[in-house]
C-alpha cells in the first residue's frame, strides 16, 4: 500500500468535531492498509489523526521540525519520527517519503504545505497525486479564489486541475487510490 501524507491543523483550540474528523481519517487510512505521514506533531488534529491511525493498526511516519520537538509537540510514538533542522526541509522529507498528499482543514502551516506540493507538482517536480478534502465548505472561499486566479491565467487550467476535492475522507482515499495503481 501507500504512504499518504496528511496535511492537517495542529491547533490546541479546535472544535471537536474536527478532531474527529482527524481521528476519523487516521483510522481510515490504516484500514486501508496505507501508511500515514504526517507533520509529526502530537496535538491538535494532527495528533487526533496519528491516534487514529495507531488505534486501527497503522504504521506512522512523523516529520517534524527540532524547534517543535524543543516545544515538546513531538509524536514520540510515531513508528518513524524524523527531525529536521527547519519547516523548509521537512517539506522536502515529507514530500520524499510519500506517495500522495491529502488536506484536511487547517491554517497557515496545512496552506504552506499543500502549496508547496501542489506548486511543485505543477512545476513538474512530482507527479504524486493530491486532493483536498472541503469538508462542510470549509475551503470553498479558497477554492472559489483559486478558480479566479485560473479564470485570469495566473493558474493554468491544467495546474488548477492536478488538485482534486472532495467532501469526505473515503472519497478522497478513493481518489487517491485511483491515480496509485
Amino acid at each position: 500500500m501507500a504512504a499518504i501524507c496528511v496535511f492537517c491543523a495542529s491547533s490546541r483550540t479546535l472544535d471537536q468535531r474536527w478532531l474527529d474528523l482527524a481521528t476519523a481519517t487516521g483510522a481510515e487510512l490504516a484500514r486501508r492498509g496505507h501508511t500515514l505521514v504526517s507533520g509529526g506533531g502530537s496535538v491538535g488534529m494532527m495528533g487526533a489523526l496519528t491516534e487514529g491511525a495507531r488505534s486501527a493498526g497503522g504504521r506512522t511516519i512523523g516529520v517534524i521540525p527540532q524547534a517543535l520537538v524543543d516545544l515538546e509537540v513531538a509524536d514520540l510514538a510515531s513508528d518513524e519520527l524524523l527531525v529536521t533542522d527547519s519547516m523548509a526541509s521537512r517539506k522536502i522529507v515529507m514530500v520524499e517519503k510519500s506517495d500522495a498528499f491529502l488536506t484536511l482543514p487547517g491554517g497557515l502551516g496545512t496552506l504552506d504545505e499543500l502549496f508547496e506540493v501542489w506548486t511543485t507538482a505543477t512545476l513538474a517536480l512530482h507527479d504524486k497525486p493530491m486532493v483536498l478534502v472541503d469538508t462542510d465548505g470549509f475551503y470553498r472561499p479558497l477554492l472559489d479564489w483559486l478558480r479566479n486566479l485560473a479564470d485570469q491565467t495566473f493558474l493554468k487550467p491544467a495546474g488548477f486541475g492536478l488538485l482534486q476535492t472532495t467532501d469526505t475522507v473515503p472519497a478522497a482515499l478513493d481518489l487517491l487510490e485511483s491515480h496509485l495503481t
